[in-house]
């Protein structure tokens, strides 16, 4: 018997349920990425995804993760966790987000303190006049002493133009910004200076990658850590969060 023709008719059946498929998926995407952009007009990115659950799918907009049905019919806002790896599914989309927009990041651009030797690089967004970046910097011994280099960009919470966000300039221009920036963390304001700088920016990029408070610190992998931590127990989170990537 010549099995030619059901062989035939059986990959043409399957290649027909795959376009049907891929079609009905693309009509899908197509009416939950024209309701959410009804609701968010002013969208610079839509991009839409599966994600493990069925009939749910992740919206990424801008910088922010949310959830919609494949339906379109309802937006879910929060993180989705998967039980049995204790995996944070959207902080992971979160931080692919956020390495993408960390990677024209200058080094030179930075406020750095480092060891001789570190075992982690943190990105810093701190604000001159908050209390724990204040705590925090007053530690910074504490923390290279734990193999940990701290790289503070400028994240004047009260916004561009605010007397923190000036402080923040005369630090840069000073001749000596890491003696400007540990005078200024001590209450001591900066003599006034103006000079070409990157604080809007890295202030607006703060505002991208999700920071809301200071400090705010972010990883190598793009992981956001809220918050002030102690030298030793921010040690013990950074190796933790490397030995669950393992």
């Amino acid at each position: 018997m010549n099995r030619l023709p059901l062989i035939v008719a059986a990959f043409v059946t399957c290649l027909m349920m795959t376009t049907v498929y891929a079609s009905t998926e693309e009509d899908s995407f197509s009416a939950v990425e024209a309701k959410v952009r009804a609701l968010v007009p002013n969208a610079t990115t839509i991009a839409i995804s599966e994600t493990p659950i069925e009939g749910v799918l992740q919206v990424q907009i801008n910088s922010d993760i949310v959830y919609v049905t494949d339906d379109g019919k309802y937006l879910v806002q929060g993180q989705i966790m998967e039980m049995d790896t204790r995996t944070n599914i959207t902080d992971q989309a979160k931080s692919g987000i956020r390495l993408s927009l960390l990677t024209d990041l200058k080094r030179e651009e930075q406020i750095s303190f480092e060891p001789e030797k570190a075992d982690y690089d943190l990105l810093v967004f701190t604000d001159i006049d908050c209390g724990y970046c204040r705590k925090l910097h007053n530690q910074m011994e504490g923390y290279n002493e734990q193999g940990i280099a701290i790289h503070y960009m400028a994240f004047p919470r009260a916004g561009i133009g605010s007397k923190s966000y000036d402080k923040f300039v005369s630090v840069w221009c000073a001749d000596d910004q890491r003696g400007a920036m540990t005078l200024a963390k001590n209450g001591t304001d900066p003599e006034p200076q103006k000079c070409p700088n990157p604080i809007a920016d890295q202030y607006e990029l703060g505002r991208d990658v999700g920071v809301t408070g200071t400090p705010a610190l972010l990883t190598s992998d793009g992981t956001l850590i809220p918050g002030y931590m102690p030298p030793e127990q921010l040690r013990q989170r950074l190796d933790s969060l490397e030995a669950s990537a393992e």
